[in-house]
């Protein structure tokens, strides 16, 4: 931002571009924000016409970012991945291919048990606040999808819904709680505002994802959660629940959105309760 008139510099006509290509191609407003951010930063440190910028230009911004900003590998990675777009899909030059960048490390998610969750869900007001919570945890669903949920999505009859345009901008079906479909019914029969969206503002538009965030870090903190527990710590505990309760994994799978088992593979390292039913070998002999 300019700092005598206030106003945001004017994007590089290419980061314009770019940020088209990655609506096209079905990406997230988040991340179409973040590439487009790097993209611009690494424009202005080339500081030279797109077509000259050289496989040199981008190891120096990676060094810069890495050494001088201190950035994870977690954002390493996003950078690349945002300048890889850059290159192949708009400028089609192949010169960060070649590029490699550490991985961002693996690491488990935080797990709730049934007995977190539950106190989770108690401490926030009952209604539309606390309606929302259950559905993460019951449906598996991301924040992003579950602020977008239109009321048409919903089959309250045959317990299932649609998630629709989730991520990678696929289409799939999720399931019901019994629970929830009662106490959804009676909501949405008692909103005094009609809005497309299940869960909406007074004035019948969404939620948006920082609303539901405070919701969860507050009821969180009031239920004395000594964990980081965000929205997408639900689905975690949805799918691991689900597996410790000794359903599919395949089906789990689905009910995610997961384009591949092995990203689904990870709540098999997590489930404790099943750990724990493990006898040691001490105690047979």
């Amino acid at each position: 931002m300019d700092k005598v008139t206030g106003a945001r510099p004017a994007l590089n006509p290419a980061v314009e571009k770019l940020k088209q290509e990655l609506l096209i191609a079905g990406y997230s407003a988040k991340t179409i924000k973040m590439y487009a951010f790097y993209a611009q930063s690494f424009l202005d440190f080339a500081n030279k016409p797109a077509g000259e910028i050289t496989r040199e230009d981008i190891v120096g911004y990676l060094v810069k970012m890495k050494q001088g900003r201190n950035v994870s590998n977690a954002t390493l990675s996003l950078i690349h991945s945002s300048l890889k777009f850059l290159f192949n899909n708009y400028l089609h030059k192949k010169i960060v291919d070649d590029i490699k960048v550490a991985k961002k490390a693996k690491k488990l998610p935080v797990i709730l048990s049934k007995d977190e969750v539950k106190s989770l869900i108690r401490a926030v007001r009952p209604g539309r606040n606390r309606l929302i919570v259950e559905f993460l945890y019951s449906s598996g669903c991301r924040v992003s999808e579950a602020v977008k949920l239109k009321t048409e999505h919903i089959n309250l009859k045959e317990g299932t819904g649609r998630v629709a345009g989730g991520k990678g901008n696929k289409d799939r079906m999720i399931i019901l709680s019994k629970e929830w479909i009662k106490d959804i019914n009676k909501y949405l029969k008692k909103k005094r505002v009609q809005s497309q969206f299940v869960f909406s503002k007074k004035n019948g538009k969404p939620l948006s994802t920082d609303t539901v965030q405070r919701i969860i870090r507050a009821a969180t903190q009031k239920a004395g959660i000594g964990k980081q527990v965000t929205p997408h710590s639900l689905r975690h505990a949805y799918a691991t629940h689900l597996l410790e309760a000794g359903e599919n994994i395949r089906k789990i799978q689905e009910l995610l959105g997961h384009s591949s088992l092995s990203t689904t593979q990870i709540y098999t390292k997590v489930s404790t309760e099943e750990l724990k039913k493990v006898v040691s070998p001490l105690d047979k002999l």
